[in-house]
C-alpha cells in the first residue's frame, strides 16, 4: 500500500515544511533521459528498456523502488521492482508493446520491515536480547494492509502463530517477508519527475528509402509520367530492397514565376516548374498534380508499395506557389511589403520568386497551424504515415512539436523525417522536438577521421537515445564533390557507408546508375529533374543495381545492422580503410564491417582484440568470421585477420562474427 508522495522539492529558509520533511530521498541521475526529461527518448516497441537512477537517503535503512510506466493516455501505473547494482545505483527494465506516447518515473520508499528483520536477526546472532524488537516487528505486520486475499491469510496466519506462542520465527520467514515487502505502508513514499518515452515502430529506427520524381518516371520522352508510371517501377524498386518511396511533392504547381530549366528565371512553353511552387487553380496541399492523376490513382499506388512491403513518404513542404488557393481564401496569413506586394521566400542571396511562405505568427496563426495539420491528416486518411519535411529549420520550433505532437496522438505510429541541412544544434533541437528521423551531414563526410567522429557522436550519448539518423548519399539539391567523377567504385563505397553505418539511408533516384554532371563549380546537378522531366533507362549499363540489392538482403538478414547506436570502430592498419563492428539490440547478431575509402586495391589488418559479443549474460571473444557474400570462414589470430579489398569488384567487406 501507498502513503501519499512526498514530493522532491528544495528546501527553504525558514521553517520546515511538510514537504522538506517528508522528503528524504534523493532520486536522481536518471538513464535514459534528454535534458532531464524535457524531451522525449525514443525507443522501438517490443524491445526492453533499461532504466536507471541513483536512490538515496539518509541513514542505514533499507531501501525499495519501483519503475513504474504507462502509456501518456492512460490512468493507471504498471511497475516492477528495481534492483540495486551497485554505489546506490538502481536498475530494471520493461517491455512495451505498443506504440506511441509513454512515460516513467521511480518511485522509492524505505522497506520498514526489511530494515526491522535484517536489524532483529543480527541482534538475535549477537546474543542481544529481541523481545521488544519482536513486540516491534508484530506491529509492523498488524499495520499492514494487504495487497491481495492469499497475502492477508498468510499475515493473519503469522499473526495469529506468534500471538499464541511468542515465538519470532513467524515474523521473519522468508514468505512473511515477501508478503510484507508489497503490503506493508510505504510512509516516505517519493516519486521522481514523469519522464516522457516515444515508442515508435520498428521502421523508424531502420529503413532503406528511395527518393524519386513522379513526374520522371515514365518512358516517353517529353511526356509527363503518371501515377501508373511509378505503379510500374514499384517491383524494380522492391527487388533492390527499399522499404520507403519517398516521392517529391505530389500537388499542383504555380505558374506565377515559375522557374524555368536550371532554375531559370523564366520558364518557357513547357517547363513543368519546380514541384516545391506547390499550389494552382486546381488546388493547394491536399490535391494531387492533374498530369499525375487522381487521388484514387494516388491510393492504388499506396496499395501497389503495400503489396511490395513498402510505403510511401510524402514531401511535406510549407510554402506555396503565388497561385495557391489560401493567397485569396486567407490573405492575411501571408506577409506584405510596405509597397503591398507578396514577400516571396527567399535567402540572400538566394532569391525564390516562384514560393512564398505563410506567416507562422499571423493575427490568426491558430487557423493557419490547425490547416497545416489538417494537411498531414488529409494525406494520413489516404494511406500516407511517414512524411519528409522540407527545410523544418526555417519554421518556428513551438509549431513542429505541437504539429507532431497532434498527429501522433491520432495516429501513433506516423514517422516524421527532418530534412534540415543546418547547424547541428539546430538539427539536435528538431530531433528533440518529436522528427523521428533526421538527415545529416554524412553527405560530405568522406575522411575515415572524420567519419569515426561524426559516427561516435551520432551513437554517443546523449544523441543516441533522441536523434536517429537517416544518411543520404545525395539529394535532388546536392551532387556531393565526390560523387562528380562518376567514379563506379565511389558510389558503391558511398553506398556501402551509408547502408552499413546507419539503420536508416536514403538514395535518390539516378544514383544507382551512377548520375553525376555537376553545375560547373557547384554540389548540384545540371539539368536537374526540379526543373524538367526526365526519362532514363533503369537498366542502363554500368549501373550498380545487382550491388545495392545485393547489400540490402544483407542489411535484411543481419539485424546488427539494423540499428546505429551499438556500433565499435576497431584498429584497422590503414588510412584509407575503415572498420567496425555492430551488434543487434539483443546481441544475437554481430557484424564486422570494413570499406574502403579510396580506389587502390589494399591489404590490411583488421584487429579485433579483446573485443566481446554476444547476448549480456554470454560475451565472448570473436573467435571466427563469416563472409557474407561468399560464405568463407575464417579463424582469428593474434588478435585479428589480414584482409585484401579490392574497390574496382567491392569496396566493402561484410562478415558475421562467430564466438
Amino acid at each position: 500500500m501507498t502513503a501519499p508522495l512526498a514530493a522532491q522539492k528544495p528546501v527553504l529558509a525558514g521553517k520546515p515544511t511538510k514537504a522538506a520533511i517528508e522528503g528524504r530521498f534523493y532520486i536522481e541521475d536518471i538513464y535514459p533521459s534528454v535534458d532531464t526529461g524535457r524531451f522525449a527518448v525514443k525507443r522501438i516497441v517490443g524491445e526492453p528498456i533499461d532504466i536507471w537512477a541513483d536512490i538515496l537517503r539518509d541513514g542505514h535503512d533499507v531501501l525499495a523502488a519501483h519503475l513504474i510506466w504507462r502509456r501518456e493516455r492512460d490512468r493507471a501505473w504498471q511497475r516492477v521492482p528495481m534492483h540495486l547494482f551497485n554505489n546506490d545505483r538502481w536498475t530494471a527494465s520493461f517491455t512495451p508493446t505498443e506504440v506511441g506516447r509513454h512515460v516513467c518515473a521511480i518511485e522509492a520508499w524505505t522497506d520498514e520491515f526489511a530494515t526491522w528483520r535484517r536489524d532483529f536477526l543480527v541482534k538475535r546472532k549477537t546474543g542481544q536480547d529481541t523481545n521488544l524488537d519482536a513486540l516491534e516487528g508484530e506491529l509492523l505486520v498488524a499495520s499492514a494492509q494487504p495487497a491481495s486475499p492469499v497475502a492477508a491469510e498468510l499475515i493473519a496466519q503469522a499473526r495469529a502463530a506468534f500471538a499464541r506462542d511468542q515465538n519470532p520465527e513467524h515474523l521473519v520467514a522468508d514468505a512473511l517477508a515477501a508478503t510484507m515487502a508489497e503490503s506493508q505502508l510505504r510512509r516516505d513514499l517519493t516519486r521522481s519527475r514523469i519522464f516522457p518515452l516515444m515508442i515508435d515502430r520498428p521502421r523508424a529506427r531502420a529503413s532503406a528509402w528511395y527518393e524519386m520524381v513522379p513526374r520522371s518516371q515514365g518512358r516517353v520522352p517529353g511526356h509527363h509520367g503518371t501515377f501508373d508510371d511509378c505503379i510500374a517501377r514499384l517491383p524494380d524498386i522492391a527487388e533492390l530492397g527499399f522499404d520507403v518511396i519517398y516521392l517529391t511533392p505530389i500537388h499542383p504547381i504555380g505558374t506565377t514565376n515559375r522557374k524555368g530549366r536550371n532554375n531559370q528565371l523564366r520558364a518557357e512553353p513547357g517547363d513543368p516548374g519546380s514541384p516545391y511552387a506547390i499550389g494552382s487553380a486546381e488546388g493547394g496541399h491536399d490535391a494531387v498534380h492533374p498530369e499525375l492523376g487522381t487521388l484514387a490513382d494516388f491510393k492504388r499506388l499506396v496499395a501497389a508499395c503495400h503489396q511490395h512491403q513498402m510505403e510511401i513518404a510524402l514531401d511535406f513542404a510549407v510554402q506555396c506557389s503565388p497561385d495557391h488557393p489560401w493567397l485569396k481564401q486567407h490573405p492575411d496569413w501571408f506577409k506584405r511589403r510596405p509597397d503591398g506586394s507578396i514577400r516571396y521566400a527567399e535567402n540572400p542571396p538566394k532569391k525564390y520568386e516562384d514560393i512564398v511562405n505563410p506567416d507562422f505568427f499571423a493575427a490568426d496563426a491558430k487557423s493557419l497551424w490547425f490547416a497545416l495539420r489538417d494537411i498531414v491528416l488529409f494525406w494520413i486518411d489516404h494511406g500516407v504515415h511517414i512524411f519528409r519535411v522540407d527545410n523544418p529549420h526555417t519554421k518556428p520550433f513551438p509549431f513542429w512539436e505541437w504539429l507532431i505532437r497532434e498527429v501522433q496522438e491520432r495516429h501513433p505510429d506516423v514517422i516524421f523525417l527532418s530534412e534540415a541541412f543546418t547547424r547541428p544544434k539546430v538539427m539536435k533541437a528538431l530531433a528533440k522536438l518529436g522528427f523521428t528521423q533526421s538527415y545529416t551531414y554524412f553527405t560530405w563526410r568522406t575522411g575515415k577521421d572524420e567519419l569515426q567522429a561524426y559516427l561516435t557522436e551520432l551513437a554517443g550519448y546523449p544523441e543516441r537515445d533522441y536523434y536517429r539518423p537517416n544518411f543520404f548519399t545525395n539529394t535532388p539539391d546536392i551532387l556531393p564533390l565526390h560523387l562528380q567523377g562518376g567514379e563506379r567504385w565511389m558510389f558503391m563505397s558511398r553506398f556501402a557507408l551509408a547502408a552499413t553505418l546507419s539503420s536508416a539511408y536514403g538514395i535518390y533516384n539516378g544514383f544507382e546508375l551512377l548520375e553525376h554532371e555537376p553545375i560547373p563549380g557547384r554540389e548540384e546537378y545540371l539539368d536537374s529533374e526540379k526543373y524538367e522531366i526526365k526519362v532514363r533507362d533503369w537498366n542502363k549499363p554500368g549501373n550498380i543495381k545487382d550491388y545495392i540489392a545485393r547489400l540490402n538482403r544483407i542489411r535484411r538478414d543481419n539485424p546488427a545492422l539494423l540499428q546505429t547506436s551499438n556500433l565499435r570502430f576497431v584498429p584497422v592498419d590503414d588510412g584509407q580503410v575503415i572498420g567496425f563492428i555492430k551488434e543487434s539490440a539483443d546481441g544475437s547478431n554481430s557484424v564486422a564491417v570494413a570499406i574502403a575509402l579510396d580506389k587502390n586495391p589494399r591489404q590490411f589488418w583488421y584487429h579485433f582484440g579483446d573485443l566481446e559479443i554476444g547476448p549480456a549474460d554470454a560475451r565472448r571473444r570473436v573467435a571466427a568470421i563469416e563472409d557474407l557474400v561468399t560464405g568463407e570462414r575464417r579463424g582469428i589470430e593474434w588478435g585479428g585477420v589480414r584482409l585484401y579489398v579490392d574497390p574496382a569488384h567491392d569496396p566493402a567487406l561484410l562478415f558475421r562474427c562467430l564466438g
